[in-house]
Formats: C-alpha cells, structure tokens, sequence
C-alpha cells in the first residue's frame, strides 16, 4: 500500500492548527479555518515539503521567503475581517497570505515585485480556485491608487518606515497591517479614522525588506 502524501499533508495541516494557531493568541475562527483549509505545500518547492507545516519560514526563490503560519495567522486576525473587505497586498511571494486572505475578504489585489513569482503565485492562486485575487507585478511603494481607498493593507515586506502612498490609499476605518524596521522589525497596526491616523505596536518580527521597484 502506497503513501497517500495528501493525507499525511492533511494531518500535518492539523497538527499545525492544534500546536502553533489555536493554543497561542489566534482565536478568530475564520481565519483558523482558512488556515485549515489552505494547503501551504502547494506554495513552496517540493523539496521542502517535509517542513511544510513547520512554523518557520521556507525560501521560495529570488531571496524570498513564505512566512511562518502562525505570522500569517496572526496578520490575518488583525485584519479584523468581515468578509466585505476590498484588500490590497504589499508582497505576494509565493501567494499563501493571498490564499488565506482570499477566504476572509471579498476582493483582493496582491503587488509582486518579482515578476517570475508574481506570475508563479498567479498561475497556483487561479489553480486552487482563489479567483477573488489579482496578483499585479509592480513596485509595492507605489501601491495601487486607481483601486483605492483599501479596506485593508497588508504588506509581508519591511519598509524601514509605512509609505505616505500606502496610508493615503487607506479607506476611513481601514486597517494597515506591517512589518517595520531594518534589523529589529516591529509588527504594527494603523488604523484610519478620518484625518487621524492610529498606531499600535504588536509584537517584534522577522521579514525580509520591503525593496522599492519591480524587475
């Protein structure tokens, strides 16, 4: 009898959920069920497939990394989502934040910088059937102000400081979610109401930088 490697995929998923989502701080059911339901071995090179459910980061190419799950969990819950939200992603790597946003939120674009990837998350978002998200290769800074106002930005990249662009493509009572910083990175949470621009410190993480550009 063979191997049934989705399975096993499948219990790994569930081990990840039980130790790394639901016994820490992450409580919103949507999104531990879009992390449940979301296969993170489908966005990463099969050779780490072993680690797939690990909660570490994983290259992916080009410098890059997939973020740990529970980051992304994290991230997702800040969110606040009702599942009404027009988002935009700074970052789409390997599509896997995108995947789980794609699940929480109504419509989502996601700006790659790196067009190999943008065009590799693009192709497996459609193939999983995420259709309610457009992978874009751009330059992230510029964000996209022809879409906006955001009800949600999220950036999976470090900028040393959030762009003026990307808080002005923000709606009223929108949610701006970041890693910021060059070697100690802060996880912040802005939150627009009106004219006033509200700040809070979450916890200290790890990202690879935001870089300005697209090649």
């Amino acid at each position: 009898m063979g191997i049934d490697k989705k399975e096993i995929m499948k219990q790994q998923r569930e081990r990840m959920i039980r130790e790394h989502i639901s016994s820490r701080d992450i409580s919103d059911q949507r999104v531990i069920d879009a992390m449940r339901e979301t296969e993170r071995e489908l966005f990463i090179q099969e050779k780490y497939f072993i680690d797939a459910y690990g909660d570490h980061p994983l290259p992916i190419g080009h410098g890059q990394t997939i973020s740990q799950p529970y980051i992304v969990a994290l991230m997702s819950q800040l969110c606040e989502f009702t599942g009404e939200e027009k988002v935009l992603e700074i970052g789409c790597g390997s599509g896997y934040q995108a995947a789980i946003l794609s699940r929480l939120a109504k419509e989502i674009y996601s700006i790659e910088r790196i067009d190999a990837l943008a065009q590799k998350a693009g192709q497996i978002l459609s193939d999983t059937g995420c259709l309610n998200v457009k992978v874009i290769h751009g330059d992230g800074f510029e964000g996209l102000p022809d879409e906006a106002p955001f009800d949600v930005i999220l950036l999976t990249a470090a900028p040393d400081r959030i762009p003026q662009k990307l808080i002005d493509q923000l709606a009223d009572n929108g949610r701006l979610i970041a890693p910021v910083g060059e070697s100690i990175q802060k996880l912040i949470k802005i939150v627009r109401k009106g004219e006033n621009i509200l700040s809070e410190v979450i916890t200290y993480v790890r990202f690879v930088p935001m870089v300005k550009g697209s090649n």
